[in-house]
């Protein structure tokens, strides 16, 4: 009886795009597995002290290699660290390099998208040459030149850097998806009606055009989170990332590397955590990007 009554209750109501989504969503297992391991990961990158008590820089050179004992559950590197705990405090810099990577690279994304979609002619022109440009540098290779030259100070944990460099060459594909939407956006009728009301450029744009714009630009920027989070685990490994007193998922497994054979758990486990998390990321947002679209269903 009650679902009936939910039914007629809701019968009448149109549902949005995102309702819509909704409904899509919550019978996808994909979604529901990938959702719960965003949440862990984020949980565990804001609270590390809730999964461990040890500290990850406790390091004994007596424990070198040592199996799991006690809080240990991975047991302990060449230098006599807790892999355990370097695994769960690697998700805070891993994760805070992502998220604001991703966030410089969703701003640059969003103004560049909308001015060129909104305005069209030659700044629309301009600027999708100059995104061509920039898609056609090699990433890796610009984002090594990028982050060493950001982070020469020798004081510095490469946090900084690291995301400076992330957010700055990956914005593109944000761009081009946001230009996309705005371009079938600005031709509806509820444009031309706001336009013929009087609303300028900036409020056409702004409370028009991007409100609803702005599913698929939030679909790839998950998507961006993820990649975020194995490039900075790739230029960590590759010695141009983070340093110093930082703790990630790719200096562990930079550090790990030549003792491989001597003991593989260090190595294993943070590259454990690194591949679910980053294919988590993905998966939540390929999920979110076919309930969107109602051609994929």
């Amino acid at each position: 009886m009650s679902d009936l009554g939910e039914l007629s209750r809701t019968a009448g109501k149109p549902r949005s795009l995102a309702g819509d989504a909704w409904l899509d969503l919550r019978t996808r297992k994909v979604f529901w597995i990938a959702a719960v391991l965003v949440v862990v990961v984020l949980v565990m990158a804001i609270w590390p002290s809730l999964f461990t008590s040890a500290d990850p820089r406790d390091c004994l050179l007596a424990r070198k290699n040592a199996g799991p004992t006690g809080g240990a559950i991975f047991g302990f590197d060449f230098q006599g660290c807790d892999v355990y705990a370097k695994t769960v405090f690697g998700a805070r810099d891993s994760i805070l390099v992502a998220v604001s990577a991703t966030l410089i690279s969703g701003v640059i994304g969003l103004l560049v998208g909308l001015a060129a979609g909104y305005f069209g002619g030659w700044l629309d022109a301009l600027l999708s040459r100059f995104i061509d440009v920039m898609l056609g540098i090699p990433f890796l290779l610009a984002a090594i030149v990028l982050a060493q030259r950001l982070s020469s100070d020798p004081q510095s944990n490469g946090v900084l850097a690291v995301t400076v460099t992330l957010g700055v060459l990956g914005w593109t594909t944000a761009a081009r998806v946001m230009r996309s939407a705005v371009l079938t956006s600005k031709n509806q009728d509820y444009v031309a009606a706001a336009r013929m009301l009087g609303a300028g450029p900036g409020r056409l744009m702004f409370r028009h055009i991007l409100p609803n714009s702005i599913s698929p630009f939030i679909v790839v920027l998950t998507v961006l989170l993820g990649i975020n989070i194995a490039g900075e685990a790739t230029l960590s490994y590759l010695g141009v990332g983070l340093k110093g007193d930082a703790v990630s998922w790719g200096i562990a497994i930079a550090e790990a590397g030549p003792f491989v054979r001597t003991a593989a758990g260090p190595l294993v486990w943070p590259s454990v955590f690194l591949a679910a998390t980053v294919l988590a990321f993905i998966m939540l947002g390929d999920a979110v990007r076919d309930a969107f679209d109602p051609k994929l269903r």
